[in-house]
Order: C-alpha cells, then structure tokens, then sequence
C-alpha cells in the first residue's frame, strides 16, 4: 500500500551511518539527546502510520470487486446438469442459482451493495454501482418467478419471496430502497414492501412493541436486531413519505438504547433478556458496529426537524466517543471491546471507519479529534484484505452467549461474509474524507486542517 509517510530526513544523518577512513571502519556516534532530534525517529509500528492516498484506498478496493465479481454470479443453471439458463421461461423445479463464494440475497450482501454504491458516487468507477445495480435487479426478475416454487427444498430466493426474520429482511430491504433511487432503476416496489411487511407485522415483539426473538432465550433483545430493522424503516420513511415508519425507527432505537446502552461505557451490551435479573454485559464488536451504522443509516434519512433527531445524534456521539476510547495501538478493534486479550477483528473495526469517518464528513463529529481515528483504523483494515481480495480475520456469524469464553474463541475466516461490506464502505468515506479535508503529518503525528497546509517542515505552527 503506497502511504506518504512521515520522513524523518535530517541534515546529519551520517551520523546513522558508517564511512570508511584509511581502510578502517568508523562507528557512528551514540545517539543523544544533544546530537540528534531524538523526537523524530522513526518509531517502530507494527502498521503502516500516516495519511494514505486515495490511490491506495482504491487499489484495496479494486482487488476486492474483481475478486467478489468473481463469486457472485448472476446466472441459472439446471440443477442436475449446471448448464446455464439464460431463457428465464425455461426455469422449473430443477433450476438453481449458481453457487458463489457468497449469497446474493443475505443481510451481510445488503451492506456490500451499500458499499459498492457508494464507491461508485464518490470515485465515478462505475463497475461499482454497476456491480449493485446487475445483481438487485437479477434478483427482483427472478423473485416472482422461483415463487412458484417455494415449498420446494431448498427453495431459491426464499427469504425475498418469504422472509421469516429480520435477518432475512431489514438489510435487503433498505439496499432495494436505496437502489431505487438510482437512475433507470427499475420497480422495486412489491419486494420492498413485502420485507417491511415481515419487519411492522411479522416479527415477534415485546409487549411495548420492541423487536425481539425467543432465542436462545425467551424474550430475547439482539444488539444486531437494531441494524436488521431500523435502517429499512428510516428509509421506508424517505421511500414513502410516511412520518409513521420515522417514528417508529426512533421509538425502537429507544427502547434498545433504554435496555443494552451503557452510557458509563457509551457501549451496547449485545444482548438482554426480559426477567433476568443482572444482564452479562459483553460488548461484543461486530454487535456494536451494527448499533452505530444503525445510527448513522437513521441520522442519514431522519428530517432535523424531527422531534426525535437530536436524541439520536446524541447517542451516535456518545457511543462514538465510547469506541473511539477502545481503539488498540494496532488501529483495529477487539472482538470483545474492553477486554484486551480478546484478538482483533475486522468487520467491526471496518465498521467504526465507516461511521466516524462518515460523522465527520456530515458535520456530526470533529475532524480534528476523530479524523486521525479514522485514518489509523483504515490504515489497518487495508492490511487485512489479502492479494486475492479476501477479507481475513473476520468473524464467523455469532449468536448470544453469557460467558467470556463464547465470544474469546468464535473462529475467523475469509468466507465470513461480514467483512466485505464493512470494508468497501470503509475505503469509500475515507477517500471522501480525504477530498473534503486536508490532512497532514505535524510533529510525527497524523492531524486533520479544514484548508490545505502549504508548509513541508516536520514541525509547524498554523497560522491564525
């Protein structure tokens, strides 16, 4: 990854250096405090530090397309013989989709398409909005026609014809929604409403109306629920005009928030359940990071005028500012936020880039406090996408537990499909970033300037 890092080049660096006298060897002197400008040497990081280039960014981002265009596929084939089908009217009973690395129509893909979008609005790379915008409507064309044959098994796009969870429905649904905003897109209507149809009437509820499961408890809150519902309702409320799913996005963000946000911590516990006693309070990364882009996907869509917007930016701050704290010297995250030996994880610390960097480009944080976060997180998630375009270490999906132990030892693998959204939208705001802002390295440390600094010293004041 090319990065302009800091150089540290004095006009005595002989002194690091050995030179030849006479055939003789000469040593260089000891370094010392009144010979050397001890506080510009270079420290010893185990990741690359400084501002990387938007060239960078896009590089990361480029691996990662060719390799998930690769496994994703749009195309039918016959079950028994894997021919492709390419006259839809052919498709009967024995036809299937072909198998990728990744499902195209699962919550993880929702944020993938999100990603790819915004990539292609911010660079105007247009394989990537395309890579969106050929897959959704493949989808939308075949959803009424395997509808036939869902009581089949395994049924093809059964979780677009019959969701039966939020997991089946919130992402999907705001990535339809917000791809029917794009020109020449076609009609989306019937799947969108048919997802929000299972997220208002379908999904089990508490008694005040918070979305819940009665798993692996009775009565049970997922910290994840927030992310595979609020954002398609906030959106359903721009889609449709209507102030009814505004409200109610905010009354649940509410609710979860009166329950699983601990505002010593300005972390989410990841679950709560109705009748316990003392809720075991694990903050779990990945549960987190869907708490604060649920956030994000909220303030992005709710009006300001909306008797409910400042509580919501409130919380997006106050649990920014409690991960931001939580950042390891290695620029990601833990798998359990507050507990240092738990091993570093990407999807969530790919998540956190998005959502501060995004705050920032929005107004709603401080660049000079937060760009650096920013920027730290990306320059170590950039080193987790390997040379195929793999995302490593990332989490493998998780449900609820109430020990350390169940969290400390969940594996991690490349076709973890969490990562890859999370990454895409991550490299995206951060270019955007570094085309609003004006980053740039002072006194060996990565600072953020809202105009541009015409000054190649090391050390510099600004000027007033």
């Amino acid at each position: 990854m090319k990065m302009r890092f800091f150089s540290t080049i004095l006009a005595f660096l002989f002194i690091f250096s050995s030179c030849k006298e006479g055939g003789n060897q000469v040593q260089s002197p000891e370094l010392t405090d009144s010979n050397a400008p001890l506080h510009l040497l270079a420290p010893a990081y185990l990741i690359p530090y400084g501002i990387p280039s938007e060239e960078s960014i896009k590089e990361v981002l480029d691996r990662m397309w060719v390799y998930l265009d690769e496994e994703t596929p749009t195309q039918v084939i016959d079950r028994t013989t894997e021919e492709a089908i390419t006259d839809f009217s052919l498709i009967d009973q024995n036809s299937t989709l072909r198998r990728g690395a990744f499902r195209l129509d699962s919550y993880e893909w929702g944020v993938a398409y999100a990603g790819m979008t915004l990539i292609g609005e911010i660079t105007g790379d247009k394989k990537y909005s395309d890579y969106t915008t050929r897959r959704l409507g493949f989808l939308a064309e075949l959803a009424p026609i395997f509808m036939q044959f869902i009581d089949q098994r395994p049924a093809q796009l059964r979780a677009m014809n019959r969701p039966r969870s939020l997991d089946d429905s919130g992402s999907m649904c705001a990535a339809f929604i917000k791809a029917s905003y794009q020109e020449g897109a076609p009609d989306y209507s019937a799947i969108i409403h048919n997802y929000m149809d299972w997220i208002m009437n379908g999904q089990m509820r508490l008694s005040d109306g918070t979305l819940a499961r009665d798993r692996p408890q009775l009565n049970t809150l997922w910290l994840d629920d927030m992310f595979m519902s609020i954002p398609a309702l906030a959106w359903m409320g721009k889609y449709t005009g209507e102030v009814k799913y505004y409200d109610e996005a905010v009354k649940q963000i509410r609710q979860f928030a009166q329950r699983m946000f601990v505002y010593e911590q300005g972390l989410f516990m990841h679950g709560w359940v109705e009748g316990m006693r003392k809720h075991p309070a694990f903050f779990w990364g990945r549960a987190n990071g869907w708490a604060i882009m649920t956030l994000v996907e909220v303030l992005e869509v709710l009006p300001e005028t909306h008797p409910g917007f400042k509580f919501v930016l409130d919380l997006y701050q106050q649990h920014i500012d409690g991960l931001s704290a939580l950042q390891s010297g290695e620029g990601l995250w833990h798998q359990l936020l507050d507990r240092n030996d738990s091993y570093l994880e990407t999807s969530a610390s790919a998540i956190y880039v998005y959502c501060i960097a995004r705050g920032i480009n929005r107004g709603w944080l401080d660049a000079v406090s937060y760009g650096p976060v920013a920027t730290l997180g990306w320059n170590a998630v950039s080193l987790q996408v390997n040379e195929l375009g793999q995302v490593t270490n990332t989490c493998v999906g998780t449900g609820m537990g109430f020990d350390p132990a169940f969290y400390y030892y969940r594996p991690v693998n490349v076709f973890a499909a969490h990562g890859y959204g999370p990454v895409l939208l991550a490299g995206g705001e951060m270019i955007s970033l570094l085309k609003n802002l004006y980053p740039k390295m002072n006194d060996s440390a990565v600072q953020y300037y809202s105009h541009e600094i015409d000054i190649d010293r090391p050390i510099f004041e600004v000027a007033r």
